[in-house]
């Protein structure tokens, strides 16, 4: 029973990672003003800067509470502007309740590594046991970033593709950038950076796991 619980907490160790830096980034404001300053979203879309803050902050609220659907307006041209039309609107609510099954999955797997933490220090007393499952979730973490990073690198658009294609079951995703804000405040370069951000941050989060893990594994 300690082997299959020990494995069980390895394999969720990757899943934890990953979705805890997808966690991150979709609520790091920055984040957003990094894509809108790097790909000049402000010339793309016609609004002001503080205009496209607002949008990121009306974005990670929407994500993170309650509403059916995002009713999101700005200031364009003086005017008040709705800023995404109702195939975006049905989009981001299919994005939301992807985050939210994010949120859930991060939950459960730090639930369970904090139990079996707690189970192996305090009942089985094997400090062992657990600094090999940190050094083996976080390895094993490492090595599924590693070849997503190279996927990425390579063959970004096949990858992005295919992750629609799995995660949505409609075609509300496939938008008009001449027309759709969604896709012009996001375009494809802003999800290449962040598909690499999360995979740094996973890897990097890997590593401090592992070797929290190895260090603990020579203390005992």
């Amino acid at each position: 029973m300690k082997t299959v619980a020990r494995w069980v907490f390895i394999l969720c160790l990757p899943v934890l990672l990953v979705t805890a830096s997808i966690s991150l980034a979709v609520n790091s404001g920055w984040l957003y003003r990094y894509g809108f300053e790097t790909y000049g979203i402000s010339r793309v879309t016609g609004l002001a800067e503080s205009e496209l803050e607002r949008a990121a902050d009306g974005l990670i609220d929407y994500f993170n509470s309650g509403e059916e659907f995002i009713d999101l307006t700005v200031t364009k041209g003086g005017k008040p502007f709705q800023l995404f039309n109702e195939r975006e609107v049905v989009h981001l609510q299919d994005v939301r309740g992807l985050i939210r099954l994010g949120y859930g999955v991060l939950l459960g797997t730090l639930a369970y590594g904090l139990v079996f933490a707690g189970v192996s220090l305090f009942w089985w007393h094997d400090r062992r046991r657990l600094a090999r499952g940190m050094v083996g979730g976080g390895g094993l973490a490492l090595l599924v970033m590693v070849a997503l990073a190279i996927l990425i690198l390579f063959d970004f658009d096949r990858f992005f593709l295919q992750f629609h294609l799995l995660s949505f079951a409609n075609d509300f995703w496939m938008l008009d950038p001449t027309r759709d804000y969604l896709i012009m405040l996001f375009p494809r370069g802003f999800w290449f950076d962040a598909a690499m951000f999360c995979a740094v941050v996973t890897a990097a989060l890997a590593l401090a796991l592992g070797g929290a893990g190895w260090y603990l594994k020579r203390k005992n």
